[in-house]
């Protein structure tokens, strides 16, 4: 007897759906982020058709909100932002892709991608002085060894036991600031 190839049955909204990436981030002052891309992945046998919904129609333009994609493939939507207005900043809107078998009409599956407007990029060089304040908040210090005046190898027992280089340290009021480094 020939056993016969069966596809698992298909329960309604537990089909994975594979759509990247999971966060939209749209700055006002960056037109090239007015426009991103979605994409959504068919690692199945079979065909799968998709729609997107939005929590804000009105803010978002979708280029083929609805479509199919074959079989172990994938498809890019394209998600234009078109009221970039400082009473959008820091609203976040929600996308809902919902994906059906090609034949069907119930949804298999979807996912939520959530999309937020900022006002502006975040500035390299803020973000490097956080991530050195959140390092240096989290490492540990410790205590060093004091040197005391006429040990052998302190400078400051070198210092302190020749009054010539006195006059040679004397017109320095702060000492060299080291080069900052990018």
């Amino acid at each position: 007897m020939q056993q016969q190839k069966r596809q698992p049955e298909l329960v309604e909204g537990n089909l994975p759906v594979f759509l990247f990436p999971t966060e939209l981030i749209f700055y006002a002052d960056d037109q090239s982020t007015h426009k991103q891309v979605l994409t959504l992945y068919n690692p199945y046998e079979f065909a799968l058709k998709f729609k997107v919904l939005c929590t804000t129609p009105n803010k978002y333009v979708v280029v083929d909100a609805a479509g199919a994609v074959k079989p172990q493939c994938c498809v890019d939507i394209v998600i234009r932002h078109r009221d970039v207005r400082p009473c959008h900043y820091g609203v976040i809107d929600k996308f809902r892709l919902q994906v059906s078998e090609q034949s069907q009409r119930k949804a298999l599956g979807r996912k939520e991608v959530i999309a937020t407007l900022l006002p502006a990029a975040k500035d390299p060089k803020e973000e490097e002085e956080k991530r050195i304040t959140a390092h240096l908040a989290e490492s540990v210090f410790f205590e060093q060894a004091l040197c005391q005046p006429g040990e052998k190898g302190s400078w400051l027992s070198t210092i302190f036991s020749n009054p010539s280089l006195e006059p040679a340290l004397s017109h320095r009021s702060s000492f060299p600031r080291r080069p900052a480094y990018p």
